[in-house]
């Protein structure tokens, strides 16, 4: 077999390596660099960020540096393998593509299928978080409208065209980026005493160790804090999906992948040590007002909790476009490898899937409807069965790259323009390390519950996807 009949079955929809990787397969190259760039820097921002930081400082104290530090290194390492097979092949699907090649139909399926799962159940989760600031700003409308109003916009907005959705991601994650620029450096001009006007006298690095030491609650917190982060950084992979659409997906890849360390560090590490040497771990208005708005409060700007509700607001947009987008291109991709309904492979004149944009919207409508009607039960389940899906995906990247390694240098060396580092160690390492975090979550008392469903889900979804894989090789053999 040659390499472009190769690669092609990979996802790479044209097989010519000196192309770009333009898509042929309908879907238009609409996206511009700048819009691939912030959609790379935007990805790893999201709202969790934001709102779930101070219980993650609450726990492990300063020690949660090392947290995020393990949890961020972990991305880097999974977001280097996918850029190594996505630079090589860029397509819709990524890694769920990359893995019907390597792995097997079956698993193509499976993590296609849980990947889009987890997207329209964060739809419901950020289209409900965003309805609930509207709320407080405009109580006039009841918070289930809102969330209404958000969803159908930001499905207009993706159903225009693929610039449509690059545009508004330009946006929503410019102000992320800014945002976060701003409190790092105005920060960090606060820590050492030197910002015009501040109500924070400055400690500069005391704080990370004057109350109770670098690791108050012991070094186990330091595991503990990894499971509640571990789950703000999903999103980073989204800049493979739209790589296909863009006008030079090989270089957009190249790019996002060789940028993904200092995006984590600026934006993740930055922000959180700029928390911790602002204030003491254990000051309870980090809990209370969030991290973020404690440390501008403590600085004395004004109407932080306003400025942090805005931001959170875009954050939560951004991630609801996204979601959106990711989606959508998912069920694309599956329904392009028969792997869902025909009818989500076909696109329109402004090469837009319709059916793949529709179909995850009408799923995320009715989560949304769940998560106000039955949000103790049938919410409670979905939210709970989709939790670890970010991780078993991690984990399939690790064990793909494994195997298109292989079929990349045997059949097209000239593609590997970004390479995994000190291969297979390294990629063996980060799986590793990506198992010990599932197993840990399984004697979590808080993520037991998650961490079971999910891998129950998942065990449903492979044995469907492998029933489904034996029966086409049935009827090959057949025929």
């Amino acid at each position: 077999m040659s390499s472009t009949t190769t690669l092609q079955k990979a996802g790479d929809p044209t097989g010519n390596p000196g192309d770009g990787g333009l898509p042929s397969d309908g879907l238009k190259a609409g996206l511009k660099n700048r819009h691939l760039s912030m959609i790379a820097i935007g990805g790893v921002i999201g709202a969790g960020l934001f709102v779930g930081s101070g219980g993650g400082i609450a726990k492990a104290g300063p020690a949660i540096l090392i947290s995020y530090a393990l949890v961020g290194a972990m991305v880097v390492f999974v977001m280097r393998m996918l850029g190594e097979m996505a630079a090589a092949s860029p397509n819709s699907g990524s890694f769920s593509a990359y893995a019907d090649r390597a792995l097997g139909r079956w698993a193509g399926f499976s993590i296609g299928w849980l990947y889009w799962f987890f997207w329209v159940v964060v739809l419901a989760v950020e289209a409900t978080a965003g309805a609930a600031i509207l709320e407080n700003w405009i109580p006039a409308v009841p918070q289930w409208a809102w969330a209404l109003i958000v969803m159908a916009v930001l499905t207009v907005t993706n159903l225009g065209s693929v610039a449509s959705y690059g545009e508004f991601e330009f946006w929503f994650a410019g102000i992320k980026v800014v945002a976060i620029g701003a409190f790092v450096v105005i920060g960090m001009l606060a820590v050492f005493g030197v910002l015009p006007g501040s109500d924070n006298p400055g400690a500069g690095f005391a704080h990370l160790t004057d109350t109770g030491g670098f690791f108050p609650n012991g070094y186990g917190a330091v595991l503990t804090g990894v499971l509640m982060v571990v789950f703000s950084f999903m999103g980073s992979e989204i800049v493979t999906l739209a790589a296909g659409e863009s006008e030079n997906p090989r270089k957009a890849v190249t790019q996002a992948t060789n940028s993904v360390i200092w995006r984590i560090g600026v934006f993740y590490l930055g922000s959180i040590f700029v928390v911790l040497t602002l204030l003491p771990w254990n000051d309870k208005s980090i809990t209370e007002k969030g991290s973020y708005v404690a440390a501008l409060d403590s600085i004395g700007i004004a109407n932080a909790g306003t400025i942090m509700e805005v931001i959170v607001l875009t954050a939560v947009l951004s991630c609801l476009n996204s979601g959106l987008y990711t989606a959508s291109r998912m069920a694309f991709s599956l329904g392009e490898r028969g792997d869902a309904p025909k009818a989500f492979a076909k696109v329109n004149k402004k090469g837009v899937p319709v059916a793949a944009i529709l179909g995850s919207t009408v799923f995320g409508f009715v989560a949304v409807y769940f998560n106000y009607a039955f949000k103790d039960t049938v919410f409670n389940f979905l939210l709970n069965s989709s939790g670890a899906i970010a991780l078993f995906v991690w984990l399939v990247i690790c064990f793909t790259q494994l195997k298109m390694r292989g079929i990349l240098v045997r059949e097209a060396p000239e593609k590997l323009t970004v390479k995994m580092w000190l291969f297979p160690w390294l990629t063996w390492a980060t799986a590793a390390l990506i198992v010990f975090v599932i197993g840990y979550m399984f004697v979590d008392d808080a993520n037991r519950e998650v961490v079971t469903l999910s891998t129950l889900v998942a065990g449903l979804v492979v044995a469907v996807g492998v029933v489904l894989d034996l029966r086409r090789k049935r009827a090959a053999v057949q025929g």
